[in-house]
């Protein structure tokens, strides 16, 4: 596996939990945790990171080793 396969596998694993992050943001379903709920504020903060680690795979992706 090439190092531009593997950030586009890795990219494309993180564009994946952004999107359920971001539905269960947009949705409110609720997760419980050891009996405890889970707030949905979190998913918010998790949707962007995950989203942000999908634009750098993507865009790493296609950069050529020095």
């Amino acid at each position: 596996m090439t190092a531009q396969h593997y950030s586009r596998l890795a990219a494309a694993i993180f564009a994946i939990i952004a999107l359920l992050q971001l539905l269960r943001a947009i949705s409110g379903f609720e997760i419980a945790v050891g009996g405890e709920i889970m707030p949905v504020w979190p998913s918010w903060i998790a949707a962007l990171i995950a989203g942000f680690l999908a634009y750098l795979g993507f865009t790493a992706g296609g950069r050529q080793p020095v």
